[in-house]
């Protein structure tokens, strides 16, 4: 598999947290499972549902993953301000940014800048009842996958 998100070249270096209970080697692993049925329409954000398809798996989940990464590997989540005042949500684990939904912005992810100054937070995030519902959807359907 060619594997195109951001931190893709250390992510086998990234072991799950010593209490995740979930059978995965690495964070390359947790993408290899996302990719492989988990991210579905019904885990993408409602605004964008309508253009998810199988082509792009990634588009609409960058929160809800960002959030699923730092539980099983912890670091921190930090969020790109985007035109419309969302934030595009990503991970910092031991100094190294990985974003595990970039490849949704095609020829434009070279322009995104990782600058790690804006720090997210579940409970912000999880206000959104919706958005609180699509991650508990995407942590069941990987604990089933791989439990």
């Amino acid at each position: 598999m060619e594997y195109r998100f951001l931190g893709h070249e250390t992510a086998d270096e990234v072991k799950p947290l010593a209490d995740c209970s979930l059978r995965l080697g690495s964070l390359k692993d947790l993408y290899d499972v996302l990719s492989d049925g988990i991210w579905r329409a019904e885990t993408c954000a409602p605004r964008m549902r309508s253009d998810w398809s199988d082509d792009n798996k990634t588009l609409g989940q960058c929160s809800i993953t960002a959030f699923l990464v730092q539980d099983i590997f912890g670091g921190e989540v930090y969020g790109i301000l985007r035109p419309g005042g969302n934030y595009h949500c990503y991970n910092v684990i031991g100094g190294r940014q990985y974003d595990l939904t970039i490849e949704q912005f095609g020829d434009e992810a070279g322009s995104l800048v990782y600058d790690d100054k804006n720090p997210q937070k579940r409970e912000v995030h999880f206000a959104k009842e919706e958005k609180y519902q699509r991650y508990l959807l995407l942590k069941s359907l990987l604990e089933k996958a791989i439990g």
